[in-house]
């Protein structure tokens, strides 16, 4: 794996080996296994939004495998005062092993990658979140026993999640559902190509796009850089909730995912988030052990 920009540029093969990675080393962190496949390496990391899972997991995975990663906040670079990503491409690749990016425009991620020199990973940009859905992948296989035939449901904004969660499910044999609002819904190239390469539907009917699923899954109304949309989303989105009604369309035994922050009350009631907690926050921590993978693979180790 050169980079990892978004998941459509992976085969099934390489997501299947990511996830191997991200199972075996986290059964050596959980075994006090120390791996410092990445010694020396340095990984610049820039955050044009701000986080509190991806930052952790990258700084604590570099330090996990024995490197060093380095906080790099716009505000404080000279793209905040307006050098061209390409030329920020061009000097970090001098300094750094590798770059991971979180931030708006899905361009500045390719071009990240176009005119540097090193390995440029996608923290997450409005168009998608690659490390998040390696993750929920992981979770789901740990907790199913398989990805291949299950029925994965997202419920909520036709977002970067449900962008990613429809190529990663499709493309490691899920069948893959998303209810969302008229003019909410995914990108229109990723729906035609779900179409096209398995078994996917996006509809308005909550409960015909939870039937029978063995994932649920949904995501905030409103996502950063939205705030201002807060009231409006509010509207467009009612109905369009994971409740102990929608979960009686699901499965029996359907488990339930969140990329977290989580507005309880909103896209999802407390007493199903508190539920699914433990998948939740297993999946939360999954996060640390699939980009720690991403890492390796991208970084060179062994």
């Amino acid at each position: 794996m050169k980079h990892l920009l978004k998941l459509m540029d992976l085969s099934t093969k390489e997501i299947q080996k990511t996830l191997n990675l991200g199972d075996q080393l986290k059964y050596e962190k959980k075994n006090g296994i120390k791996h410092h496949i990445l010694e020396g390496k340095t990984l610049g990391m820039i955050f044009a939004k701000s986080s509190t899972r991806t930052r952790v997991s990258f700084e604590v995975g570099m330090y996990d495998l024995g490197g060093y990663a380095l906080f790099l906040s716009s505000h404080d670079l000279q793209i905040g005062r307006g050098e061209p990503i390409e030329d920020t491409a061009r000097v970090l690749s001098r300094f750094l092993d590798g770059i991971m990016i979180r931030t708006f425009d899905q361009s500045d991620v390719e071009k990240l990658a176009e005119y540097g020199s090193i390995p440029v990973i996608n923290g997450l940009t409005d168009y998608c979140h690659p490390c998040q859905v390696l993750a929920d992948l992981m979770t789901v296989r740990e907790c199913k026993g398989t990805l291949s035939g299950k029925k994965l449901c997202f419920v909520g904004d036709g977002n970067n999640m449900a962008n990613s969660l429809i190529v990663g499910g499709i493309k490691t044999g899920m069948k893959v559902s998303v209810a969302c609002p008229s003019g909410y819904l995914p990108d229109a190239d990723i729906m035609k190509w779900a179409n096209e390469n398995g078994e996917f539907e996006c509809t308005e009917d909550i409960y015909q796009a939870a039937k029978d699923a063995d994932v649920m899954y949904t995501d905030v109304w409103a996502s950063m850089g939205q705030e201002g949309e807060a009231e409006i989303r509010k509207k467009a989105f009612d109905g369009y909730q994971i409740n102990s009604s929608v979960m009686k369309a699901a499965k029996s035994d359907a488990m339930v995912l969140h990329c977290l922050p989580a507005h309880r009350g909103e896209e999802i009631t407390a007493d199903v988030f508190e539920a699914h907690a433990k998948e939740i926050f297993e999946e939360a921590e999954n996060r640390l052990h699939a980009q720690k993978a991403v890492l390796v693979q991208c970084l060179g180790g062994k």
